[in-house]
């Protein structure tokens, strides 16, 4: 019989480690006696788990499954997981089968363990416990999770915090990040923390964000435990707020302002969305574009980019939005998909100088990925609130003939943004009736993977601003 208790700290791994010994062993769950650092130790002492010798292959379902299960407050999770484990190398079509009592108690385990994961990132409270004008500022916080999760949760605090030292301290095990680096320590008593003084602001602001009208106690118990109360501050005022839920939404209720009818509220919504309303001096639109707050693309971008040129330009060319490039800059058409603009209507005879361009949506839509800001398409709503300032530029402009390149700016120029490589190269109808030439969008040239799918995309493209520059010749 095989005796083995693990380490509190560094559970997951020792217990891989002592699984994969007695697997590649050919050791039997029945032969194995698994125990944690709280067991009691075995009268006939213990003995170590064979070392692993060759390769033991499993699902790596499994092994994904595992190393969140073997964190569960259950003194049995061990057995558990080797005894299915067992059973699991010789049938991998077990980590499928939902019928498995095994595998549906293991499951079980593991979304305990990620709520558990949850709870612990959304209710720790940190106090500080430093000198607040230290270089590096010191926190401490004191929680009771459910089940043994602070080493698998301390990564999302050490990404999250890193730029202070902090401790959380919890009956079981502590992580401790002092200095840039990481490191756990067995189970403490609640310390004595001091208030924090921004505690209060957090407390009142709590308080104003509830909503008395939507009150769902088991709801909100479900999310916010109770046994999780004591060592929040703003909990203490929980069953007050609750108490005095009926009486403030009867309140709310008779002070509710007079709505106009919901199809009415549509109806302006959407004329307020469409029209322009901008008539201010043409000198001051490129201030206006770019203190816009219209819509939340703002809060991320750089600036906002106003379209630049002739302001009695016969052509106004329109694109998507602003690039990285052009986000940083200030200036439409200045990043590759501008420069490929510029060489190709410069082989279609366009005089690039002699047109206002511009973008139907004036702030950079992106994704941070890293130190990089991938494009993001910007949305209808978007559109429709940067609609605002693409009309005042056309009413200053008044071009005789506007390009509209890609979906975004046919969608905003004419309200159907739809089937580009249907409609390039035909003219339909755009604001005040000026007419609409749609093309494809360079950046789409960019991403064409097939050389021979790309020069063809830009003999179309070419032919495109190539009518532009004859219609343009025509009309002057």
């Amino acid at each position: 019989m095989h005796r083995v208790s693990l380490p509190p700290i560094g559970t997951a791994k020792a217990w891989r480690e002592a699984a994969r010994g007695f697997l590649a062993a050919g050791v039997p769950p029945e032969q194995i006696l698994w125990g944690d650092h709280a067991a009691a130790p075995d009268l006939f002492g213990e003995e170590a788990a064979p070392a692993a010798s060759g390769r033991v292959a499993v699902p790596r379902s499994f092994v994904s499954m595992a190393e969140t299960a073997v964190w569960h407050s259950d003194p049995e999770r061990f057995a558990r997981l080797y005894a299915f484990l067992w059973r699991v190398k010789d049938a991998p079509h077990l980590m499928s089968d939902r019928g498995d009592a095994d595998l549906a108690l293991l499951r079980g385990m593991e979304k305990n363990v990620r709520r558990c994961q949850h709870k612990m990132k959304a209710f720790v409270r940190f106090r500080e416990i430093g000198d607040p004008n230290a270089p590096r500022r010191s926190f401490a916080a004191w929680f009771e999770p459910t089940h043994h999760t602070v080493e698998p949760t301390a990564d999302f605090f050490v990404r999250r915090f890193s730029d202070m030292d902090w401790r959380i301290l919890t009956p079981d095990v502590s992580a401790i990040f002092e200095g840039g680096k990481l490191s756990f320590q067995e189970g403490h008593e609640k310390p004595d923390l001091p208030e924090d003084a921004g505690e209060q602001l957090w407390i009142t602001y709590f308080q104003n964000i509830f909503n008395p009208a939507r009150l769902m106690v088991k709801a909100m118990q479900s999310e916010m435990p109770k046994k999780y109360w004591k060592n929040m501050p703003e909990a203490a005022f929980i069953p007050q707020m609750i108490a005095e839920a009926p009486a403030r939404a009867r309140a709310m209720a008779e002070a509710a302002p007079t709505l106009p009818p919901a199809r009415m509220d549509r109806v302006q919504a959407q004329l307020s969305a469409f029209d322009s309303a901008w008539d201010g001096p043409m000198e001051e639109l490129p201030a206006a574009i770019r203190a816009c707050t219209r819509c939340p693309l703002h809060c991320h971008a750089t600036q906002a980019v106003p379209g630049e040129g002739p302001r009695d330009a016969d052509l106004m060319v329109v694109g998507e939005q602003p690039g990285d490039q052009e986000d940083l800059a200030g200036r439409p058409f200045v990043g590759p998909a501008g420069q490929m603009f510029d060489r190709i209507a410069g082989e279609a005879g366009l005089d690039r100088e002699a047109a206002s361009v511009t973008n139907a949506v004036k702030h950079f839509k992106f994704t941070a990925r890293g130190k990089r800001r991938i494009h993001q398409r910007p949305e209808t709503p978007e559109i429709d609130q940067c609609r605002w300032w693409m009309n005042a530029e056309v009413a200053q402009v008044q071009p005789k003939l506007i390009l509209a390149m890609g979906a975004t700016a046919a969608q905003s120029l004419t309200g159907k943004g739809a089937g580009i490589l249907k409609r390039r190269g035909t003219i339909e109808a755009g604001p005040e009736g000026i007419p609409v030439l749609i093309t494809l969008h360079p950046s789409y040239l960019l991403r064409v993977p097939d050389p021979a799918a790309r020069e063809e995309a830009e003999a179309q493209f070419r032919s495109d601003l190539a009518m532009a520059a004859r219609m343009m010749a025509e009309a002057a």
